[in-house]
């Protein structure tokens, strides 16, 4: 019941709360107005959802996990300091260089609190095998973590219900591998009420969505997730903790390297948005919002449900869904942009319409 009520009470919280933000949003200035050609949306759309989802997931978290657990704290408070990043991105708008240094300075406050990456766990044994860093290795890997899970999640954040799905489907995954491998315990309850945060806000934002999230919304998802993450293997007494998050997160993970990549070898600013991600290639082959998101839904839940195998000790189950999930990504980054699936509906009547009057003639 206790699971239950975490979650409960996020997602009612978060639902109750985006009319208020869609509400506020034109009175702070919280508006997304399309300004070029990689908007999805052909008008002003209020974008101040962040603050729904915020909401909902820190007072869940507040009232159910952090009493009496420091390191929950510390991630409160580092989620309280990203979401306020990016509201003022959303509402003034901040330089890529501004919201990068901002992000390494929560994720050394979080550092502080004493979330971090002490070690990796090795996934080929079930023996309790464990490679520990000191403390500098330990502080460069859960700074680039955090910083870059964050980012993965804002990148994605492209068409209507992307990222909070995502981000939903992914703190289900974790929720669940870390309950498998470690029980009922602060890793599961935390990672419920991130999802309750995020399933809350999608009915108002999945396709057509009537707000967005703002970075001020991914950057929290992003961060959350990551934070998290890091705080329930480091619970789990199951050797794949570690490497479970890295699955779930497979996707936007994925996405963001080949972004990386791409504007490396274009000689183009890394930080410099582009419309040549996975959901822009997938739009490009001609399927509309709704259903490019439900397919990257799809290869982001197979990516669950191989966390969730990996977290109960198999191995070939997981590998196979992954192959599955990485040949749908290369079907859809292959196909040419310009190339559009054309689907057209044979109008019957018409038809033999036509072939009556060549038959009179």
């Amino acid at each position: 019941m206790g699971h239950l009520t975490v979650f409960l009470f996020a997602l009612i919280l978060c639902i109750i709360c985006t009319p208020v933000a869609i509400f506020l949003a034109p009175k702070v200035g919280a508006v997304d107005i399309p300004k070029d050609n990689r908007r999805m949306h052909d008008k002003p759309m209020p974008r101040f959802g962040g603050l729904a989802i915020f909401v909902g997931t820190m007072t869940s978290t507040a009232v159910f996990v952090a009493p009496g657990n420091p390191k929950i704290i510390g991630i409160l408070v580092g989620g309280a300091l990203i979401y306020v990043l990016g509201l003022v991105d959303d509402i003034r708008g901040l330089s890529a260089r501004v919201k990068f240094t901002g992000q390494i300075v929560v994720a050394c406050v979080v550092f502080a609190f004493g979330v971090r990456i002490n070690f990796i766990a090795g996934f080929f044994s079930n023996e309790a095998t464990y490679t520990f860093f000191p403390g500098l290795s330990a502080f460069i890997l859960t700074v680039v973590w955090i910083v870059g899970i964050t980012n993965t999640i804002n990148l994605i954040d492209g068409l209507d219900g992307l990222a909070a799905g995502v981000a939903m489907i992914a703190s289900f995954s974790i929720a669940y591998a870390a309950f498998v491998s470690s029980g009922p315990g602060v890793g599961t309850l935390s990672m419920l009420a991130l999802a309750g945060g995020a399933m809350g806000f999608l009915p108002f934002n999945f396709h057509p969505a009537k707000i967005f999230m703002g970075d001020s919304g991914s950057l929290f998802l992003g961060f959350m997730l990551s934070a998290l993450a890091i705080e329930g293997a480091a619970k789990s007494a199951a050797i794949v903790a570690t490497v479970a998050p890295v699955f779930v997160l497979g996707v936007p993970i994925f996405d963001t390297a080949f972004a990386i990549m791409r504007r490396m070898i274009n000689k183009k600013p890394i930080m410099e948005a582009d419309k040549g991600h996975l959901h822009h290639r997938i739009m490009a082959a001609g399927f509309g919002q709704a259903r490019a998101v439900l397919m990257l839904y799809g290869i982001s839940g197979a990516m669950g449900v191989a966390a969730v195998l990996l977290s109960r000790g198999l191995l070939v189950e997981p590998i196979a869904l992954l192959g599955i999930a990485a040949m749908l990504i290369y079907i859809f980054l292959t196909d040419a942009p310009s190339a559009k699936l054309k689907l057209k509906a044979v109008n019957i009547a018409k038809e033999e319409k036509k072939g009556i009057k060549k038959d009179q003639k």
